[in-house]
């Protein structure tokens, strides 16, 4: 897990760990490992929770600590070539924080490698505003006034200079070219400070934050609404076909670090994308199409048949069929309100292509339902918190319990919620798997969650009686440990098939 985590995480998150740890490792004559415990911040010995297959590397960082990285970056370049702090950061904002490529470009040529990134090439010129007399290129007004001009000697008057920066850091940018026109020098960030007032000082400050994650592949910003964190995680891009990179940031949001959505465990990204997609385009017609349609047996267009009578006549390519054998209809004589020729051997080749069709939309629509199943009882689950804390309190009113003996029925929810999000996927990567004994084992560990999950949360909405609230109690815990564990089981197996290359898919991507 991430090395930016912290034990202050509280007692419950480390009783959690703790637990999982009894269940899945319960091996008694196991010596002790003094190297694989810590002491929580109440004091207690709990061991260290192992990494799992499924576990990617990641930080979590906040803007102060992309700063120092940043620095750190630039006098590392610094201490490599010859370059001003302006210069190497004006170079690696050009080339995406690439070093490699910078060093590259560089060595083989330094001043048109300046010139390409539209950094100046001495440090003599001074971010300073000079008056003199002289007409403004931009507004056109003449005489003694307040002059500015970067590093290619194209001077505006400041008002205009400083209205054009505000309009482009308002616009999002952070390469801000010279105003003259087919110029490419680029601004420096101290010029800009140096002009514009200190509210816009912040803003800019964070366009350059913003851009610095969004141009490197090993950061990312967390998605979840006004969070300042960014993950640095080191899967590329083309890894993302044999691991799901799933981060947790310090603001409590889980989501996968290769394409930003939502944590998708088990299916890898290039599945999730080709599977949203084609419930974009399906979903939502596909029973009506089921029950309502049939496709013309010779350009297999899509028809909705509007009458009683079983001629049919394609409007696309106007082929004349029976609609109850899909056999051409001049094989039916005038047979016009009635069928006997079912068997005809003339129509067998549309009656299986037809018989595919639907045998592959009923397939889909299987994975889709227990899909959008899993969606819809999680989402109810998280309406489930509400009543939780509602029944937390009361308990606490009935009975000596304290606000932390409670917790149990809380963490019982939140394992609820994590697994109906991984019981939802399972049936995504599922669809797109080869029928063969990997994909038989995969199901069996995917029927063992569900049924575990379905007894937990029956057992989370069953009421509570105060004489068995004690019973009641070890029950949730119980139940909430083993349905973490079939969840780990489930992934973990997942994950070592990814990195073994033991799923086939019935799709390329």
């Amino acid at each position: 897990m991430s090395d930016a985590y912290e034990e202050d995480e509280g007692f419950f998150q480390e009783e959690e760990d703790f637990d999982d740890e009894v269940f899945e490792n319960s091996d008694l004559e196991e010596e002790f490992d003094a190297d694989n415990v810590v002491i929580d911040d109440y004091g207690f010995t709990v061991e260290k929770k192992r990494r799992k297959a499924y576990d990617v590397d990641y930080k979590v960082l906040s803007p102060k600590d992309l700063r120092v990285w940043q620095n750190e970056k630039i006098e590392q370049l610094t201490s490599i070539i010859t370059l001003t702090r302006e210069q190497a950061l004006g170079l690696y904002r050009y080339f995406k924080w690439n070093r490699e490529k910078l060093l590259e470009m560089y060595v083989d040529d330094p001043e048109r490698t300046l010139h390409k990134a539209g950094v100046q090439q001495s440090d003599e010129k001074k971010h300073e505003v000079a008056e003199k007399e002289g007409t403004c290129s931009i507004c056109f007004d003449e005489g003694l006034l307040p002059f500015f001009s970067a590093d290619c000697n194209h001077d505006f008057c400041l008002s205009c200079y400083q209205h054009y920066l505000v309009s482009r850091i308002q616009e999002g940018e952070t390469m801000i070219q010279c105003p003259e026109e087919g110029c490419s020098q680029i601004i420096s960030q101290q010029s800009i400070l140096n002009l514009l007032d200190e509210k816009f000082h912040y803003q800019f400050s964070r366009l350059l934050d913003r851009s610095f994650v969004d141009d490197s592949d090993m950061f990312r910003w967390c998605p979840a609404p006004d969070c300042p964190y960014a993950i640095e995680c080191h899967v590329s891009q083309s890894s993302l076909n044999s691991v799901v990179p799933t981060v947790t940031c310090l603001c409590g949001k889980q989501f996968c670090f290769g394409c930003g959505r939502d944590n998708h465990q088990p299916a890898i990204c290039p599945l999730v994308k080709v599977w949203l997609q084609k419930c974009q385009d399906d979903s939502e017609t596909a029973n009506w199409i089921h029950a309502n349609t049939k496709e013309c047996p010779k350009c297999s267009t899509t028809i909705e048949k509007n009458g009683g009578c079983n001629h049919m006549t394609c409007k696309k390519c106007k082929y004349e069929y029976c609609w109850v054998c899909l056999g051409p209809w001049s094989e039916h004589g005038t047979n016009w309100y009635s069928c006997n020729r079912y068997e005809e051997k003339s129509g067998s080749n549309a009656r299986d292509a037809q018989t595919r069709s639907r045998a592959s939309l009923e397939r889909y629509l299987h994975y889709y339902n227990r899909f959008a199943n899993h969606e819809q009882s999680a989402k109810l689950d998280h309406q489930l918190y509400d009543k939780t804390y509602q029944r937390m309190t009361q308990m606490q009113v009935d009975s000596n319990l304290s606000w932390v003996e409670v917790q149990f029925l809380k963490n019982a929810v939140d394992t609820l919620f994590d697994c109906r999000q991984t019981l939802k996927w399972t049936y995504a990567f599922a669809y797109f798997l080869v029928r063969n004994n990997q994909t038989e084992i995969f199901e069996d560990n995917q029927r063992d969650l569900e049924l575990a999950v379905e007894n937990l949360s029956e057992l989370c909405e069953s009421p509570t009686l105060d004489k068995m609230l004690s019973s009641y109690k070890q029950k949730v815990l119980d139940r909430t440990v083993y349905v973490r564990s079939r969840r780990d089981v489930l992934l973990d197996d997942t994950a070592r098939g990814l990195a073994e290359g033991r799923w086939e898919y019935v799709v390329d991507f």
